[in-house]
């Protein structure tokens, strides 16, 4: 009995497990997921610093006349102490000293004199008036504050949580490993790209669909080639796929007289959560598990198996990774134009959302690798509709990038 899309996606994130962990250094973060909180040991500033190339003055001689002593540079130790009727000349990021009530940017005085002496030059500048205490002055732990949770668990790295880790000199982490995922495809007819083809063959587009998706989804990923449709070439294959994560297999999973992918996995104790989905194209599709390691079936039609892989394919290795994002999201919008189908069952729609509208791709049919290629989403529609009128709500799922949430939401659009 086929499940339902909410089903399918239930049982998927219940029979997918988080992976294991490891320590990385800072330098090799990005992208992983972190298995532990990080909280800040330092504050930021870690001390009162001017926020501009300036003077260090006090609030009560604002419009006077004041003497400059030396100059502070970002990175000095000053332990001068400022007093009235002086002013300390100070550049961006360096130590207030002492007794400093704000900083008035050079551009703000106005030079009186400067003199050469025996103790060195001697510069006099008359401040503005109305001066404003603290101003200019970045104050020690503004910006963070030591003990202050900087990331937490489930959170993925970007290039911004870097700049927190270094802020607190923290070189390594630990983080989940990256799911690792093997694919091969079946069928007698399918011959890599490196291959020569018959009239009667076909180049295999979908390993290398899933081994590219799967790398930009932050997986480690492993092709294990192309299975002859036979139940011992399949046996091979899957032997040498076992100790990854998941492995993702297309073709050889509807009911034709060589379709024997659950066939062949059956042999190593496959437990099969589904392998129907009410769903078009891709109703064949499988979801199960040997042991510890995950397995999506897919069906061999290009359009259909991507569109399945967008949907299912993702969600198991979001599981997999231990983001706390683990869940698909969408975005919502509306039809760029009218757009009829035939009722009765779920459909992935590809097409191109250009930021205000989503216009779905004219032709497309299971067989079809064209459409995916101009498309940079893809809408599900349920089964009840049979025409979204322009300018009628629908929930985009992106495919050229993350768009991912805490919490389930529903996917279909329905107008």
């Amino acid at each position: 009995m086929a499940v339902t899309i909410e089903e399918a996606l239930e049982l998927i994130y219940k029979n997918s497990p988080e992976k294991s962990l490891k320590i990385l250094p800072l330098e090799q973060l990005l992208g992983y997921v972190l298995c532990e909180d990080i909280v800040a040991k330092h504050n930021l500033p870690p001390y009162d610093n001017s926020a501009m190339d300036g003077y260090a003055v006090k609030v009560e001689d604002g419009g006077k006349l004041v003497k400059v002593t030396h100059t502070v540079f970002a990175g000095d130790s000053s332990k001068e102490v400022l007093e009235c009727g002086f002013a300390i000349k100070i550049m961006t990021g360096a130590k207030i000293p002492f007794g400093t009530e704000c900083i008035v940017p050079i551009e703000d005085v106005n030079l009186v004199s400067s003199n050469e002496s025996s103790k060195g030059a001697e510069v006099s500048i008359t401040l503005p008036h109305n001066l404003q205490k603290n101003k200019h002055i970045r104050f020690c732990g503004e910006d963070i504050k030591s003990g202050d949770k900087l990331l937490h668990k489930g959170q993925r790295v970007h290039a911004h949580h870097i700049t927190l880790l270094a802020s607190q000199g923290i070189s390594h982490v630990r983080v989940y490993k990256k799911p690792k995922v093997a694919i091969f495809a079946s069928g007698n007819e399918l011959k890599m790209h490196f291959e020569n083809v018959h009239s009667h063959q076909l180049y295999n587009t979908n390993s290398p669909t899933f081994y590219s998706r799967a790398l930009e989804l932050g997986c480690e990923v492993e092709f294990i080639g192309t299975a002859h449709d036979s139940l011992e070439d399949i046996h091979l294959h899957i032997k040498s796929a076992l100790d990854c994560d998941l492995i993702v297999t297309s073709g050889g999973v509807s009911v034709g007289d060589a379709d024997f992918t659950k066939e062949a996995f059956g042999a190593f104790g496959y437990e099969i959560f589904f392998d129907k989905v009410e769903i078009k194209p891709g109703k064949p599709t499988t979801f199960g598990k040997i042991g510890n390691t995950c397995v999506l079936n897919l069906p061999g039609n290009p359009l259909a198996a991507a569109l399945n892989f967008e949907l299912f394919g993702q969600s198991i290795i979001l599981a997999l990774s231990g983001d706390e994002s683990k869940y698909l999201s969408t975005i919502d919008t509306k039809m760029a134009t009218d757009y009829r189908l035939k009722a009765g069952r779920r459909t992935l729609v590809p097409g191109f959302f250009d930021g205000n509208s989503f216009a779905p791709y004219e032709k497309f049919a299971p067989g079809m690798i064209s459409p995916l290629a101009t498309s940079n989403s893809y809408i599900i529609i349920d089964e009840s509709v049979g025409f979204l009128a322009k300018e009628s709500s629908v929930k985009i799922i992106p495919t050229r990038f993350y768009f991912t949430s805490k919490e389930s939401s529903d996917l279909v659009s329905t107008q």
